[in-house]
């Protein structure tokens, strides 16, 4: 499960528009209102969290900012270095 955040509301929001809008397979509405409610209680706690943040003069909130992305791997290299010794390796195969 990711970690909630702002843009995933936002995501959910549009595609259960996308889910009401459809004309072959529409979403019930009273689930579509259900989603509704549930994301106006989101913005009510971002609200509180932007208030928050004023009073504390923060200037940080983890719920507002984008998510961490997740580190990358360093591109492959042949050069050898103290984690990586042998960073190439060779398939011998005996002919016969």
């Amino acid at each position: 499960m990711s970690t909630p955040h702002i843009t995933l509301v936002r995501q959910q929001l549009l595609d259960t528009l996308t889910d009401l809008r459809n004309r072959e397979q529409p979403m019930d509405v009273d689930r579509a209102r259900a989603v509704a409610q549930v994301a106006s209680v989101l913005v009510d706690t971002a609200k509180v969290e932007v208030e928050y943040l004023k009073v504390t003069q923060s200037d940080r909130s983890d719920f507002l900012e984008a998510p961490p992305t997740a580190p990358q791997l360093p591109a492959p290299s042949s050069t050898p270095t103290p984690h990586n010794p042998f960073p190439a390796s060779v398939r011998h195969t005996l002919a016969g």
